[in-house]
């Protein structure tokens, strides 16, 4: 190759690399605010927040400001509820079971502010949301629809996708002993039947009642039960490594057979050194109910006995609790 293809060549290439340069300069996408709540299985976006019967708990959401060059404008981003698209995704995903609906959390659990601020020189904002969760009924699938608002004077954009601009934060309140307990050591028969094989869930999920006070749903019964709500079991943990079954439901005839308690061990993960594995046993689950609604004309009773395990896995390394808990 000649000396003078070979220097004009080399020019080609520096001026391809110099407009390449300069065009990194300037922005290539949109600045869109944002939610970052990304969705799940079940359509909704978990969240989990420490419960608490006497004080406030926040939970922080972030917003986000898109793009390939750093915001440079102080925003205030305008958020509110929004109830239409919770409506929608209700329908879409369980048509006429209703049961199965998420229902927007009341006010009265919840406040938010009317804008958040995004600073000049800062893509991220986070939102602090405050929820008081005393008496809340979890046998409902509380969910708070949030949307950032449309404000013509404001300079923000908002990102046009609905999963961005929208967040449907299903609230998930906990306490030291709630979460998805290990039913395979629990075994449930019919009375009568004692010799035939026993029914047996591989998980069996409780629910937050107050600090020290979780709910599950008696026997072989869970969530998919348009009655569910009739056959919920309490289960209080005192401060002795006792545990005290109750139901409100007298239509239930819900009998106690022994005196429950429980223990909780640890144990660290031997290839993350950082995780820690919190087990609380539930031991001498014994109780026994009456299914009154399962067969119309006929009123069923059952036995329950064994334990119940539950395992939370925690991240050392991560102050914030309802982070530091591997969900």
């Amino acid at each position: 190759m000649k000396k003078s293809s070979i220097q004009l060549l080399l020019l080609m290439v520096l001026f391809a690399c110099n407009a390449c340069n300069d065009e990194w300069k300037e922005e290539q996408f949109e600045h869109y605010v944002s939610f970052k709540a990304p969705l799940e299985s079940e359509g909704v976006a978990n969240i989990y927040v420490r419960y608490k019967d006497r004080q406030k708990t926040t939970f922080l959401q972030p917003l986000e400001v898109s793009g390939s060059t750093t915001n440079d404008g102080n925003l205030e981003v305008r958020v509110g509820v929004d109830a239409d698209t919770l409506g929608i995704l209700n329908y879409q995903r369980f048509q006429t079971r209703q049961d199965f609906y998420y229902k927007q959390l009341d006010n009265g659990y919840f406040s938010i502010p009317q804008t958040v601020n995004i600073k000049s020189g800062e893509n991220t904002a986070l939102m602090a949301i405050d929820f008081s969760l005393k008496g809340i009924d979890m046998a409902e699938k509380w969910v708070l629809p949030l949307t950032i608002l449309e404000d013509p004077a404001a300079k923000y954009k908002i990102n046009p996708r609905k999963h961005y601009k929208k967040a449907l934060l299903r609230v998930n309140p906990f306490n030291n002993y709630s979460g998805t307990y290990s039913g395979t050591a629990l075994k449930v028969v019919m009375d009568g039947h004692e010799s035939e094989t026993p029914i047996v869930k591989s998980q069996i999920r409780s629910y937050v009642v107050d600090e020290n006070t979780i709910f599950f749903y008696a026997g072989n019964i869970d969530e998919d039960r348009k009655d569910r709500k009739n056959y919920k079991v309490f289960a209080t943990f005192n401060e002795t490594g006792g545990v005290t079954f109750r139901a409100e439901n007298p239509n239930m005839k819900f009998a106690v057979k022994k005196d429950a308690s429980y223990t909780i061990s640890e144990q660290m993960d031997a290839v993350r050194p950082y995780l820690l594995h919190r087990y609380i046993t539930l031991n001498n689950v014994d109780y026994e109910f009456t299914d009154y609604t399962l067969v119309s004309t006929t009123a069923i009773k059952f036995k329950v006995s064994g334990s119940l395990i539950l395992e939370r896995q925690l991240n050392t390394q991560i102050p914030d609790e309802d982070q530091s808990i591997e969900w």
